[in-house]
């Protein structure tokens, strides 16, 4: 079975409403695609402190604590509280990193704007052009 870009992203949508945003007010959800064609989903958790923890990283951790090790895409979504529509949302430079970790530049990530209906898609080593590279 194939997954299409807009499975995914409503997948993403869907795990984004359980997000813990009470200091943000963004919600965000991932959904990570596996080679096999599982997916994985994550929504953002943010605390009082400075240890909140991304979307795309949950949906990662998920996978890899099931024994996942490849995967071939990941959907980002995002939205304010008090708007309706999702917006452009990427990973930010962290989760870019740990995506890195798990992920060849190939990779793709997708993300989507709900006013303009548009999906836009970006592979890994055009969001992290120089990433840290320490592997045997």
């Amino acid at each position: 079975m194939t997954i299409s870009e807009r499975e995914l992203i409503q997948k993403a949508k869907e795990v984004s409403l359980n997000a813990y945003s009470p200091y943000s007010h963004f919600l965000v959800g991932a959904a990570l695609l596996t080679e096999s064609g599982a997916i994985y989903t994550g929504c953002n958790i943010e605390n009082g402190g400075i240890q909140s923890i991304c979307a795309e990283r949950v949906s990662l951790g998920t996978a890899i604590s099931k024994g996942e090790r490849k995967f071939t895409s990941l959907a980002v979504v995002g939205k304010s509280i008090s708007d309706p529509y999702f917006v452009k949302t990427l990973p930010c430079g962290y989760c870019r990193q740990f995506i890195s970790e798990f992920c060849d530049p190939s990779f793709r990530i997708y993300t989507y704007d709900e006013k303009t209906d548009q999906i836009s898609s970006y592979s890994l080593s055009e969001l992290l052009p120089h990433s840290f590279q320490f592997k045997n």
